[in-house]
């Protein structure tokens, strides 16, 4: 069999699959550490992702997976990391987040210790564990879903569903972040923002991760630039900075860029083929491809052989 796509979602439903003893191949038109996954903040959370009640099983089907690696964090890139959801309350949730242990109310939102993952890592991680259990990645460039030779096949091509597919119900919304030298910053900070036409959103986040604190963000609907605007990453800089003193003199040591694939809802569904063989659709992952990755990936294993 063959997944196409090798983001986060390509390479764990891969894993999955490849674990359970099948023999599988991931052809991906770009190596891993290319894709929007590579670029993510790594901060477990549902983030603009449909449906709710989908989305929370899936969901902690992957915290559980993530704690369980967060013993080893050099190796898997998993760590658990205490933070607060500024703005955010209890109720404004699905019945999921009274799953999620210790998430609690304080004065300014809730707080909890989550996974957050260093994808460039993490990615190299699964890549690894992939290839121990007899999966070959390689670089194929997928233009027609149904001439991809195999008798089952997996699309996690994220955004590029839109055209591979096609479906046009697949849209781009573009994340940018700045990476600066950690000024001693331990806990992740989120606050999101929502704008009235709903196209664009400025939030306030940000992550230590060992390559440096990473600082967000936005989500502009529809925006295919992958080029960081300077006047976008000093705003993010300035908004970090106003609840972290000094964050605003830390040293800049990047930007980065990053389209999230997102839907109305995110599309698990197994569709036979006219000449008896399977294509199952795994993508419209949003801003929380790495949030839902292995529940996912185990949903998507299911309807590509399902239980006799």
């Amino acid at each position: 069999m063959i997944v196409v796509g090798s983001g986060v979602a390509g390479l764990t439903t891969a894993l999955v699959l490849a674990e359970s003893g099948r023999r599988v191949r991931v052809w991906a038109r770009e190596p891993a550490e290319r894709t929007t996954s590579a670029v993510a903040g790594g901060l477990w959370w549902p983030y603009r992702i449909e449906p709710e009640p989908l989305v929370g099983a899936w969901a902690l089907e992957s915290l559980a997976v993530y704690e369980e690696l967060s013993d080893r964090p050099d190796e898997t890139g998993v760590r658990l990391v205490d933070g607060v959801h500024r703005g955010t309350r209890l109720d404004e949730l699905g019945t999921w987040a009274g799953r999620v242990p210790g998430l609690r109310a304080v004065a300014d939102g809730l707080a909890a210790r989550l996974p957050v993952i260093d994808m460039p890592v993490h990615l190299a991680w699964l890549r690894e564990r992939l290839a121990k259990a007899g999966g070959v990645v390689e670089t194929r460039e997928v233009t027609d879903l149904a001439g991809v030779p195999a008798p089952v096949v997996v699309n996690c091509t994220g955004l590029g569903a839109r055209s591979l597919v096609p479906d046009p119900a697949v849209r781009p919304v573009r994340g940018q972040l700045v990476v600066v030298e950690n000024p001693g910053v331990t806990t992740w900070f989120t606050s999101v923002g929502h704008s009235s036409d709903h196209s664009s959103a400025a939030s306030t986040y940000f992550i230590p991760q060992p390559g440096g604190l990473l600082l967000g963000g936005t989500a502009e609907e529809d925006d295919w630039s992958l080029e960081p605007d300077p006047a976008t990453a000093a705003a993010i800089v300035a908004r970090c900075a106003a609840v972290r003193l000094e964050i605003a003199q830390a040293r800049v040591l990047g930007h980065r860029v990053g389209l999230r694939p997102a839907r109305h809802a995110v599309r698990l569904q197994r569709q036979p083929l006219p000449d008896g063989r399977v294509l199952v659709h795994n993508y419209g992952h949003g801003g929380a491809g790495i949030t839902v990755a292995w529940g996912c990936a185990r949903e998507a294993a299911g309807l590509a052989f399902p239980a006799a």
